[in-house]
């Protein structure tokens, strides 16, 4: 569960979402296919080559990578990455519901960042979070029921959450805690 709903997949996902069921869906299939591919190699694949690069230079094992101290890198890689992908949208004039995706992403990787230096804090239960809170905010602004995405959401955000917990990378607080940041965020920039 957690490597199926790893955290980068965030912004890539809601995309998906809002290019299937929102108005967004009516753009020209070759703009969300380059919209989406420049969105994938930003926050999926830029940030897990380059984490994967500074790990092998440091001559981390993926154990050791999962230590507090040893993330600060890779969360100034993500941030650096998002906001890059951000200007970039923003510079193509993308709609204000893509960049709000990526502002609220941005936005969760920072505060994780911070939060990190004095505690350890779920990044992935703050995707999933994320991904419910933008949920909320877009049923309001849309006018659609969420009640069986957010039902689906909350179990998965359950399974993710259990998963942390498993494979003793958090514990129930901070599995709690990742939850509502990501949840409030997203809901408060979308």
């Amino acid at each position: 569960m957690s490597m199926l709903f790893t955290p980068f997949y965030l912004p890539i996902v809601g995309l998906m979402v809002l290019f299937l069921f929102s108005y967004l869906s009516l753009l020209p299939w070759a703009y969300k296919c380059q919209v989406a591919l420049l969105v994938y190699i930003f926050t999926v694949l830029a940030p897990t080559l380059l984490i994967r690069l500074y790990r092998h230079a440091q001559g981390w094992t993926h154990i050791e990578m999962l230590r507090r101290q040893h993330r600060i890198v890779p969360y100034i890689i993500t941030i650096v990455l998002y906001f890059v992908c951000y200007y970039i949208l923003r510079a193509l004039h993308a709609p204000h519901f893509i960049t709000s995706i990526l502002i609220a992403a941005l936005l969760i990787q920072i505060l994780c960042a911070l939060i990190n230096v004095w505690w350890k804090i779920s990044t992935h239960t703050a995707a999933v979070g994320a991904f419910a809170g933008g949920l909320i905010a877009f049923a309001f602004r849309l006018q659609f029921n969420p009640t069986t995405w957010l039902a689906i959401t909350l179990i998965v955000a359950g399974l993710v959450g259990c998963s942390r917990i498993i494979l003793r990378q958090h514990s129930l607080t901070q599995v709690v805690a990742g939850f509502f940041l990501g949840m409030i965020c997203a809901y408060s920039v979308c």
